[in-house]
């Protein structure tokens, strides 16, 4: 069963939820964001680089740089630009894009709930982020982006979300991105009740994005109790920031590859080597692969079909069958040398949004030799690999919605 909780948001004013809100830093090219943090002295951006035209900068990472942003953050509390509820609530946020709307419920969720299997996992999670992680959480002591939880389509949730729905929301604006922002505040006792008893009734959720941001929370909030063993159940840093979304809403989205090279070989020795564990057709135009199994590729301004050979499939594990496996196995690795999809820097990961003209732009401007288009990971692969405690390839997946930061910030103080 999840344990969710309401908290005392703290959050902008009204008037200034679409100035404040953005998309995590690093989401920012260099000319982008420096235009942002000038143009705007509201955007949290400025809460994470708290040190813009600054000459004597911290270092990136440390006890001494999350210092200069807990005290960014604290001034944009004094200044007003932020407020907190007077009471413990949940918030129902909506994003409506050119061809997805996304609902969900933002809540405290335990820690003992990702300790206990309740939340599964599907992604690996790298020791030293979540060590930096942890120590932002000490020095800053609050979650500012919820990490992205899915789970099976619930009726009563629906209901209660519903009812919500056809009220004036707390915030409604739309961001640069062409994506429209509605928030709303469920201050119900009633509904509030039901959203966490209907919560209750869940066995099984899945971290959708934010695999390091949850483990980190874990972190934090075991070394705290380790400190005091005889810890309140009820204390904030028991949990941490959540956006609940229903499978059904949840978009995932291919994750394709690019690569600088071919490994030396001509286009035909390459197209020999492929031909091994692939069926090959030359396409007349671009194309997005339309099933499992089948791969896109650009190489030379030539489009390819790649269908695995079936032999290649037969296997019952949920991980060889993943279509990111199978071209590492016999692509990726074989062929052109990949080892390490983390460390080698002669390929690049783009997200399915961009579309085949991403691929396309990418190895005609030079960058790549090759492009390679997957076809996506379902939900339920994404959930068969969370049960059976495996850990998909890196970059399997690109889901959405995407999460922005600054509009509910969840305290882990009281």
């Amino acid at each position: 069963m999840a344990k969710i909780i309401p908290f005392k948001a703290i959050r902008p004013t009204r008037d200034k939820a679409y100035l404040v809100s953005s998309l995590p830093s690093y989401v920012y090219k260099k000319n982008i964001l420096t235009a942002k943090l000038e143009s705007n002295p509201f955007t949290f951006l400025h809460v994470i680089n708290p040190e813009f035209r600054k000459d004597n900068k911290t270092k990136p990472n440390s006890i001494e740089r999350f210092e200069k942003v807990k005290e960014k953050f604290d001034e944009f509390r004094r200044n007003g630009v932020f407020i907190q509820d007077k009471k413990d609530i949940f918030y129902l946020y909506r994003q409506i894009t050119p061809t997805n709307t996304y609902i969900g419920i933002i809540a405290g969720i335990s820690v003992d709930d990702y300790l206990n299997g309740t939340i599964k996992i599907h992604e690996q999670t790298l020791t030293q982020r979540e060590e930096t992680f942890k120590m932002y959480l000490d020095v800053c002591q609050f979650n500012a982006e919820p990490v992205l939880l899915t789970y099976k389509d619930n009726p009563a949730v629906e209901t209660i979300i519903d009812k919500y729905l056809s009220k004036r929301s707390e915030y409604e604006f739309c961001t640069t991105h062409l994506i429209k922002q509605d928030l709303w505040l469920i201050d119900s006792t009633e509904d509030i009740k039901n959203l966490t008893v209907a919560f209750s009734n869940i066995n099984e959720i899945y971290i959708a994005d934010g695999h390091h941001r949850s483990s980190s929370s874990v972190l934090y909030a075991k070394t705290r109790r380790d400190s005091n063993p005889n810890y309140n159940p009820d204390d904030k840093f028991n949990y941490f920031l959540a956006y609940f979304i229903a499978e059904s809403k949840l978009n995932i989205v291919e994750y394709n590859r690019v690569v600088n090279h071919i490994n030396g070989l001509t286009e035909d020795e390459f197209l020999n080597k492929l031909s091994i564990s692939f069926d090959i057709e030359l396409k007349k135009s671009s194309f997005k692969p339309t099933q499992i199994h089948h791969f896109s590729m650009y190489l030379n301004k030539k489009w390819y079909l790649l269908k695995t050979k079936k032999e290649l499939v037969s296997s019952k594990n949920i991980i060889q069958n993943l279509d990111s496996k199978i071209l590492s196995d016999h692509v990726l690795n074989p062929i052109l040398n990949i080892r390490d999809l983390k460390t080698d820097d002669s390929i690049s990961f783009i997200e399915g949004t961009k579309g085949v003209e991403g691929l396309k732009k990418v190895v005609d401007s030079g960058k790549a030799k090759v492009a390679f288009g997957l076809f996506p990971v379902s939900i339920e692969q994404l959930k068969a690999v969370a049960d059976a405690n495996e850990i998909m390839p890196p970059k399997s997946t690109w889901i959405e919605p995407k999460m922005r930061s600054g509009l509910t910030i969840y305290s882990l103080t009281p």
